[in-house]
């Protein structure tokens, strides 16, 4: 906390979480410490990068006022993260009963038997995103731990799902070419099987026909029969 004889000042460092493309903010109170009315101003090294909201205003005596600072987007991140804007903070004393209409520019002119207070607040940048803290018990420079059962167990359930997760299409994969080769090897000997028949049957009928001069018995009807079951059988097959 910075003091002087108007003002009480926190914090005395404007601190940033920085993170790309994304404004950030932090906040600072001014604490009137006086019986008197006390007029402040904000100014800055880098207006374009900051918006102060108030960047002035009047403290009444004994209350406490925030200002918000809030830093545009940045496009790039210092190597160093170091910073070298600063802002400015003016106070002096005003009338009683002053509002924030009736500060002016010449209020804060430095002049003969008036007092003017200045403080000098500058810009520190801090990860957005901080590292974790060193575990309870752990020392600087001490191996990693060792994973623990409970954390072993858990990581080999999540690898095991994982693998079946790749397996299962392959087994599904095979199976499928499985049936697959299975009915075309059925259907190509039901066609071979219905080829034979039909020759068979071809050939039944030219020796009958040879042996009764044209004519047809009764086995001969039969077995036309038989044969045409088969073949339709096979044929429903494939």
């Amino acid at each position: 906390m910075a003091t002087g004889d108007l003002l009480n000042i926190q914090p005395t460092e404007l601190k940033f979480p920085l993170e790309l493309k994304k404004q950030s903010s932090c906040s600072m109170q001014l604490t009137n410490k006086t019986n008197n009315y006390v007029a402040f101003k904000v100014k800055t090294t880098n207006p374009k990068k900051y918006c102060v909201r108030p960047n002035s205003g009047v403290v009444s005596p004994g209350t406490t006022c925030n200002v918000t600072v809030t830093m545009q987007a940045q496009k790039e991140v210092p190597t160093d993260m170091q910073c070298k804007d600063k802002f400015l903070l003016q106070s002096v004393t005003a009338p009683d009963g002053a509002t924030t209409k009736d500060i002016t520019p010449e209020m804060f002119n430095k002049q003969e038997g008036k007092v003017v207070e200045e403080f000098k607040l500058r810009v520190v940048y801090i990860p957005a995103n901080p590292p974790s803290p060193v575990p309870e018990g752990s020392e600087e420079g001490s191996p990693p731990r060792v994973s623990t059962p409970e954390n072993g167990s858990r990581d080999a359930l999540l690898l095991d799902a994982v693998s079946r997760s790749l397996e299962e299409p392959k087994e599904k994969s095979s199976e499928a070419w499985s049936m697959i080769s299975k009915l075309t090897e059925e259907k190509s000997s039901a066609l071979q099987q219905n080829q034979m028949l039909q020759r068979e049957l071809e050939l039944m009928r030219r020796q009958i026909s040879k042996s009764h001069g044209g004519g047809f018995s009764i086995l001969f009807v039969l077995l036309v029969g038989l044969l045409g079951i088969l073949v339709g059988y096979f044929v429903k097959r494939t």
